[in-house]
């Protein structure tokens, strides 16, 4: 988990965070930022090897576990630059894996999820009335296969919010970094919205298919 500096963050109201967020379009529509982070994630898997050279361009910002980005708030991470330095041997051993299709219904559960969690101030994937992934995407449509979620925050920057889930500081099982990779999941949508204490939170969710009921 990263934490934004205090002295910092005061300096970013949430109001001039929110521009291009879901929450300032129709819940069923996905903005350009949220199909960014498809493509991101699709470009990531394609090319796994090239793609290292995003996480090496960022190892000189680290002061132990201060990570001072240029023109960005200073994150406090849990494991420094150790972290980093996984992410990059792992993406150097990773095979290229099949791209990621942009998928709308997907999209939407992501939206609505966020939409749900965000105003609470949570991080779950256990909607406010007790719904998990599969059961909010059955109301939506029919998923075949297997299906999954990532959630990360703070960003606006679909390479950034990428990059925070590939290299998935302080989560022992690098469970989203595992998502990201994961053969079995051929399609995606992601959905952002204003977050009580992290600004923005991005839900993204992942299936091997998806089709929306009409």
């Amino acid at each position: 988990m990263w934490i934004p500096i205090a002295r910092v963050v005061r300096y970013l109201a949430p109001a001039l965070i929110c521009v291009g967020l879901a929450a300032q379009a129709p819940v069923d529509v996905a903005t350009a930022f949220e199909r960014a982070v498809v493509q991101e994630m699709s470009d990531l898997r394609v090319q796994p090897k090239a793609y290292a050279k995003h996480l090496r361009a960022l190892r000189d910002c680290f002061e132990g576990t201060l990570w001072n980005r240029p023109g960005r708030t200073p994150l406090r991470t849990e494991e420094g630059v150790a972290a980093l330095d996984e992410a990059i041997a792992f993406l150097g051993e990773q095979k290229p894996i099949g791209p990621l299709r942009f998928n709308e219904g997907l999209a939407l559960a992501a939206r609505l999820h966020a939409r749900d969690i965000g105003p609470r101030g949570a991080l779950e994937h256990v909607g406010s009335d007790g719904s998990r992934l599969s059961e909010r995407l059955n109301r939506l449509g029919t998923w075949q296969g297997l299906i999954a979620e990532n959630i990360g925050t703070l960003e606006v920057d679909a390479r950034q919010l990428v990059l925070q889930l590939l290299i998935d500081d302080g989560v022992p099982s690098r469970g989203h970094r595992h998502n990201l990779f994961n053969p079995d999941l051929h399609q995606a949508g992601a959905g952002s919205a204003p977050h009580r204490d992290y600004r923005v939170v991005t839900v993204i969710d992942y299936a091997d298919g998806f089709v929306l009921n009409h």
